[in-house]
């Protein structure tokens, strides 16, 4: 049986977590798994036999930078005993960015996520693509949120056409592009990039998201994501080889995303790379 690598998870420090998913949940309007908090998502992982997590963490606010990858870090330190580890945060109005990046490169930190919509910044910006271009010389990986987000329906600040045009000015640098290339822009995501050397995910992207019980989605074709053949077309469009397993825990259960992937027309070395091979050559090859 091969390890399961879940590449797009999030958790938030307990004295905040019910706080941050209360104004999450208010904002896309979806339902959360778990309390977000570290020990939910460990009783996660128990509960779908995943081997490892990877934590992606989002700064708001370049005030937010030092104290979550100190978090960052201190999470690492115990990854031999939890099996979860994370990745640091950059916010493109932290000044010394580089500097930054630097720190968590020495201290063993493999990459960081970086989320335009939430940030409030599109990802074209010259202050994104200097990150990534330092990220690339010191061989950092960067996840991306890609595509529209639930929580901003306005915002384009990641759309596939935009994340071309950063990741074109940017130089080599290992990038993730979450939900599929581009959440619910999975077709443009697919013209654009799906010749390309960039990996995707498949955080929060297949089947339907569990609404709120409280009438603001009217119908359930608004909560529908990837049907199962669109997935699969996706896979083989980028190739088995390019695509990452990742839940986005807490706004989707680990287990059942596990087991509708399970259940999907793939070979088992296609699964076996999805779920293992591919996260764990990305992760090691620092």
């Amino acid at each position: 049986m091969i390890s399961v690598i879940d590449v797009h998870t999030h958790t938030f420090p307990d004295k905040i977590a019910e706080r941050a998913i209360a104004s999450l949940k208010a904002k896309s309007h979806s339902k959360a798994f778990t309390d977000g908090t570290l020990d939910a998502l460990s009783a996660s992982m128990r509960e779908a036999r995943i081997a490892c997590s990877v934590i992606q963490p989002v700064a708001t606010n370049p005030k937010q930078v030092i104290h979550v990858n100190d978090s960052s870090i201190a999470i690492n330190e115990r990854f031999l005993e939890t099996g979860i580890m994370s990745f640091g945060a950059m916010h493109p109005d932290f000044e010394d960015y580089a500097h930054e990046l630097e720190r968590l490169s020495c201290s063993g930190i493999l990459g960081i996520k970086l989320h335009p919509v939430y940030q409030g910044v599109s990802v074209d910006d010259e202050r994104y693509i200097n990150i990534l271009r330092k990220c690339g010389e010191l061989g950092l990986i960067v996840m991306l949120h890609a595509g529209w987000d639930i929580g901003f329906p306005g915002s384009d600040n990641a759309l596939p056409e935009r994340m071309a045009r950063a990741l074109s000015e940017s130089g080599e640098v290992r990038v993730i592009l979450a939900h599929m290339g581009g959440w619910r822009a999975w077709r443009e995501a697919e013209e654009v990039f799906a010749h390309s050397n960039v990996y995707i995910d498949t955080a929060f992207s297949l089947g339907e998201f569990e609404p709120l019980d409280d009438g603001y989605y009217s119908s359930r074709e608004e909560c529908r994501m990837l049907g199962a053949e669109e997935f699969v077309k996706m896979i083989h469009a980028f190739g088995a080889d390019r695509v990452l397993f990742g839940t986005d825990s807490p706004w989707a259960s680990q287990t059942e995303t596990l087991n509708h992937i399970n259940t999907l027309p793939l070979t088992d070395g296609e699964k076996a790379k999805i779920f293992c091979y591919n996260a764990s050559k990305l992760l090691e090859s620092r």
